[in-house]
């Protein structure tokens, strides 16, 4: 059995996003009521035309009654979903096959987490019961493992290595710093990078994306009513998303240089979207960058880079602004902060602007020159014990 797809059955067309950051005067609430505002005035139209919310947040609230209660939504289908750091994505999923099912007309996914008040830090969270089998160590920790282990297998000195990590940080900074709803947006030099605080194994600070408050909509119709609503729609080319077995820390061929859930769910989005060549195909790609090595090896898995020469690529600048593929032009994980049930809507947002050709000081070359698909990649878990979800979105019919 395998994944059929929904290929230009359903388009984005309307979208909007908070600033990212730290909002101790905002609630969760608050973000909702913003950000779904600025989706229904940028598709034109009112709350009451939509038919169905799916609503993604991992600990800001429990039940639709999160989204009906800010929004005032009279007696509509609100579903809240939860997957990791896919749950904004995973709530644009849904809402595109309810679209495409034909159940419903117009419907909106949207993504919204407060953590910045919650005491969630990013390195000790809780965990819920086990068997006392689970890894205990922190995200940091657990993602720094790929670093030595990319070094070892591939044969980088580590000293090179840091300085690939490195200028991933710096590169994401970089963009972030022409976002103005990035959570920071400042460059930062890739010396400060380098000689940042250890966190956990090779990682320093400015190796870990930051935790922020933040919310990102979309409003999602069938493609063959798009342009009823905007001239510009993004019509979705491939949704996929796999959860794996979560053995690689007990499995001995584990070696911590590739997640396979990522590499399976990337196979069947481009099979679904028809894309044989993802770095020449695709114009841009937002990926899931919690950590620098994170990148690194996603760049392998999604097929940018050939396995082992990713780390040359990087220092080549191929994945920067003006690169030949443009990765995290808004600034990413890294400097837009990662606000857990946001960022794969917030990502989308991104595709959103810089297809449309909105994104001013930071639009990609790329959509000048004919380019029309974008990609998205949110993972969530741990290295081996992962979920992972690979979006294709296009400014054109195929």
């Amino acid at each position: 059995m395998a994944s059929h797809g929904i290929r230009d059955k359903v388009a984005i067309i309307g979208m909007g996003c908070t600033n990212f950051g730290e909002h101790w005067d905002k609630s969760a609430d608050d973000m909702l009521v913003e950000s779904s505002s600025a989706a229904l005035q940028n598709a034109g139209l009112k709350l009451d035309d939509v038919d169905a919310f799916w609503l993604g947040t991992m600990g800001s609230g429990l039940s639709g009654l999160t989204l009906s209660r800010p929004l005032k939504i009279q007696h509509k289908p609100v579903t809240h979903v939860e997957n990791f750091c896919a749950t904004g994505s995973e709530a644009f999923r849904n809402a595109c096959y309810a679209v495409a099912s034909g159940a419903y007309d117009v419907v909106m996914a949207i993504g919204v987490e407060k953590l910045k008040d919650s005491g969630y830090s990013g390195l000790v969270v809780a965990s819920p019961a086990d068997d006392g089998s689970a890894l205990t160590v922190t995200a940091p920790a657990s993602f720094s493992f790929l670093a030595p282990a990319y070094a070892n297998k591939y044969g980088v000195d580590p000293a090179e290595l840091k300085d690939v990590l490195t200028r991933i940080a710096w590169k994401n900074h970089r963009n972030g710093a022409l976002n103005p709803r990035a959570q920071f947006k400042k460059e930062v030099s890739k010396e400060t990078i380098a000689c940042s605080p250890i966190i956990a194994g090779q990682l320093g600070i400015f190796d870990c994306s930051g935790v922020s408050d933040g919310s990102a909509a979309a409003i999602i119709v069938r493609a063959e009513d798009a342009h009823k609503y905007t001239k510009n729609p993004l019509y979705v080319k491939a949704l996929s998303f796999v959860a794996g077995p979560a053995d690689g820390p007990i499995d001995p061929s584990y070696d911590y240089t590739s997640f396979d859930e990522v590499v399976h769910s990337a196979v069947d989005a481009y099979k679904q979207a028809g894309i044989t060549n993802p770095r020449a195909e695709l114009a841009m790609a937002e990926v899931h960058d919690c950590f620098t090595p994170t990148e690194l090896v996603l760049m392998e898995d999604l097929g940018f880079s050939e396995r082992g020469y990713g780390w040359k690529d990087v220092l080549d600048g191929t994945f920067d602004l003006d690169g030949e593929l443009p990765v995290n032009p808004d600034g990413g994980l890294k400097s837009f902060g990662h606000p857990i049930g946001a960022s794969g809507l917030r990502m989308l947002f991104e595709c959103w602007t810089q297809l449309r050709g909105e994104a001013g000081p930071r639009q990609i070359a790329s959509i000048g020159q004919g380019k029309t698909k974008a990609l998205t990649h949110n993972l969530g878990g741990a290295p081996g014990a992962c979920v992972s979800f690979v979006s294709v979105v296009g400014s054109e019919l195929d």
